[in-house]
């Protein structure tokens, strides 16, 4: 089986990196420089590139990338600079006899995708952890539907969202649930590997049901906090949803 490492980037970036033998798939290569020193440190050969969207930190690396190893096929949306196998829903990417299947996820962007195999799942800006993605194209419904297509994965799916956000969105999940005791666990645990320097990701999709607020829009107290947040009763989760996406927007 391939190990999946992950390397920073930027202030809160993760560019992951699964390794079979002497061969590398980078996800969301937003910078270059220290994946490049990453693989040169192992030794590593990068075949092949997934790209989520096309925001510049999941994708800015390309070209550099592209100019040290000229072969890699890199997958992702159409229409960004650099990918040149194109996918979108339903396709299948291969690597080293690892399948992984390409699912549209609109909502942060219209193009988002995600990459699902082996019980992984590498998802970008979708989900992060006890979070989702700011809606900066799609619809509170189209996020929504979103994350409803990946919480009907396996609840032991491991998810690699692109950013560490975990600690902030917590801080946010209890203030939507405060009495919320996995949350609070969550938390301290979190707390304690941001502390040893160690990332808080991947995350289990059966946790995320348990403290991502957001994946928890049909549960009475979510839905009751809300509510209060907005100043009148909502009975539909989109809706919920919606008023949560929006208190968060403005979180401190």
């Amino acid at each position: 089986m391939f190990t999946v490492t992950p390397v920073r980037a930027f202030a809160d970036n993760y560019i992951w990196v699964l390794q079979q033998g002497t061969g590398a798939l980078a996800v969301d290569p937003g910078e270059a420089a220290p994946l490049i020193t990453v693989l040169e440190q192992r030794g590593l050969a990068l075949q092949t590139i997934l790209i989520t969207h096309h925001h510049a930190d999941h994708c800015g690396g390309l070209a550099e990338l592209l100019q040290r190893w000229p072969q890699a096929r890199v997958y992702g949306p159409a229409g960004i600079a650099g990918v040149n196998q194109p996918v979108m829903e339903g396709a299948t990417v291969h690597w080293h006899g690892y399948a992984f299947e390409v699912l549209a996820l609109p909502g942060h962007t219209l193009d988002h995708l995600g990459y699902y195999g082996h019980g992984q799942l590498f998802c970008g800006d979708t989900l992060f952890g006890a979070g989702c993605g700011r809606l900066f194209e799609g619809s509170p419904a189209q996020m929504l539907a979103s994350l409803d297509k990946l919480a009907a994965l396996p609840d032991t799916t491991r998810f690699y969202p692109a950013h560490e956000y975990t600690l902030s969105n917590l801080k946010f999940a209890l203030a939507v649930e405060p009495d919320n005791d996995e949350i609070q666990l969550r938390q301290l645990l979190d707390q304690k590997q941001i502390a040893m320097g160690l990332p808080t990701l991947p995350t289990e999709l059966g946790l995320e049901k348990t403290t991502n607020p957001f994946m928890r829009s049909g549960i009475s107290s979510v839905q009751d906090m809300a509510s209060r947040h907005a100043g009148q009763a909502l009975s539909q989760r989109v809706e919920v949803f919606a008023v949560l996406r929006e208190w968060k927007n403005n979180f401190r």
